[in-house]
């Protein structure tokens, strides 16, 4: 054995070998280690074991938790089971402890019990089995609201999608018996209300121009003026909409001005261009030192140079809204006579029908349009085909359609039909407790990009209690049995009458009682 400072090499002679030798070094210690010992008992193998205090054991929360057997063992599990399903209730009861743990990597170590647990897990599978998607009063004043699903429908609208719910003539010719297309449920409806020759209707308005730039402009440059590369609600904008339909796009002018020679360099820089792409600033206004060409000076322009005006009017509305107040809102009818190729608009807009997104134009045209395989992806579904004909249909002559169709009579009623539904409202919650009322004087708008600087005027019922703030009774107006959505101002929640109709105010009272009833 050899010893050195600090270190102790024990080597073991290996008399069977060769000549002798030492084995190679089979254990080193320190000496502070070997101090610990006698190194007689290492050398003859007599040495104690050692006890060694247990080491602390991290107690990690995580694993004190339930198993999921275990939960979905118990009896309240089994009668979860039996309303919601077997599969249901395993799969939420792993989603409710994975939150759990979750949890307790962070907060104090509260561990749930199986009864807390369970009862968190039926929440989840009510809330998973209720309905999401339901109907409110719009005490706002916004006519079409965005977050409220835009225009109302007609009673008309409603009834003919209940008739095509089931089985109808969707794709089939009654007379023939062989198929057809759906087509031709809109073609006429949609020529005869914007004075084109033929129509189509696809699943939006984006839908559309992507439909129209994809079908005639594919590859190919597309001119559009700096003034008009807007963004709609959701971050959709015009620079994406023509590079999704495979085109290229070609910004002419600036932000204020554009001029016809700015088309006529464009076009002489891109002689390739088929399209000139005109969008209608439906949801912003620029004014002061402002100038564009007129769209019967840029359809003359286009066709002289043999190319196609593709219009995106956006809020399309069929009627003139000056008589009632609405100044420069243009006409479908205005576009197709004024030359434009295809005139695309919304369907649930001013228009006052489904989501749509329609298209009036040449025959030859539409039916280009009709036939690419992008038609299919974007196509209407049968109940919002049936709306949107039966819509339609109320604006063929004699049927007045500021009386019929829901958005135009709210945008066009006069002041004082909105000051008596106030009023009436107003009467109608005089006896509620704390409820502080007051019939004042405000601005409506038409919202979903149309007329965005054109205030209408209207009344409004201001509401507030000295029992909860303006925030406060808002939500427990929206979370109520029956939803009502209004808007604060000054620190009170104002119903506007515009968007409210007289059937619905014995709702709108009810509701204002319960949200100052206590619990």
């Amino acid at each position: 054995m050899y010893v050195s400072p600090g270190l102790v090499t024990i080597r073991r002679f290996d008399s069977k070998a060769p000549g002798g030798r030492f084995k190679r070094p089979s254990y080193r210690r320190s000496l502070a280690r070997a101090a610990a010992g006698s190194l007689q008992q290492y050398l003859t193998g007599d040495r104690p074991v050692a006890r060694q205090a247990p080491k602390p054991v991290h107690q990690d929360p995580r694993r004190r938790l339930p198993a999921v057997g275990a939960i979905c063992a118990d009896p309240v599990a089994l009668e979860l089971g039996k309303r919601f399903g077997d599969a249901a209730v395993t799969r939420t009861v792993r989603a409710a402890l994975a939150d759990v743990r979750e949890r307790l990597l962070s907060d104090a170590p509260l561990i749930p019990t199986v009864a807390s647990l369970l009862d968190e897990v039926e929440r989840r599978l009510v809330d998973t089995a209720r309905e999401t998607l339901f109907g409110v009063v719009n005490a706002t004043g916004v006519v079409i609201h965005t977050n409220l699903g835009r225009a109302p429908l007609a009673p008309e609208a409603v009834a003919a999608m209940t008739l095509a719910a089931g089985y109808g003539n969707l794709e089939l010719d009654l007379e023939s018996g062989r198929r057809a297309s759906r087509h031709d449920h809109l073609e006429a409806l949609i020529a005869g209300a914007t004075g084109a020759a033929a129509g189509l209707a696809v699943n939006n308005c984006a839908g559309a121009v992507v439909l129209a730039l994809a079908a005639l402009a594919a590859g190919t440059p597309v001119i559009v003026s700096r003034g008009e590369m807007v963004e709609i609600g959701g971050g959709f904008r015009v620079p994406d909409i023509v590079a999704q339909s495979g085109a290229r796009l070609v910004e002419i002018g600036t932000t204020n001005r554009t001029h016809l020679r700015d088309y006529e360099q464009a076009v002489a820089d891109h002689p390739e261009a088929r399209v000139i792409l005109r969008t209608h600033p439906s949801n912003y206004r620029i004014t002061g030192f402002t100038s564009a060409p007129s769209l019967e000076a840029l359809a003359a322009f286009a066709h002289a140079r043999g190319l196609l005006l593709v219009e995106d009017l956006g809020g399309g509305a069929l009627i003139d809204l000056a008589p009632y107040g609405i100044e420069g809102e243009p006409r479908v009818q205005e576009s197709v006579k004024a030359g434009a190729d295809l005139v695309i608009f919304s369907g649930d807009k001013l228009m006052g029908g489904p989501q749509a997104g329609i298209i009036a134009g040449p025959r030859e045209l539409v039916e280009t349009l009709a036939r690419h395989p992008l038609a299919r992806a974007l196509r209407l579904d049968k109940l919002s085909l049936a709306a949107l004909a039966a819509t339609l249909r109320l604006y063929r002559a004699p049927s007045d359609p500021t009386l019929r169709v829901p958005v135009l009579r709210m945008l066009t009623q006069p002041g004082d039909v909105i000051r008596a539904r106030a009023e009436m409202l107003a009467a109608m919650v005089r006896d509620v407790g704390d409820l502080q009322t007051e019939v004042i004087e405000t601005r409506s708008y038409a919202g979903g990009g149309a007329m965005p600087m054109h205030a209408l005027p209207g009344y409004a019922l201001s509401v507030q209690t000295p029992a909860m703030n303006a925030e406060a009774l808002a939500r427990r107006l929206r979370t109520g049995p029956v939803s009502v959505v209004g808007r604060i101002e000054r620190d009170r929640v104002l119903l506007d009458l515009r968007t409210v109709t007289d059937g619905e105010l014995e709702a709108l009272s009810a509701a204002l009682r319960r949200a100052l009833t206590p619990g």
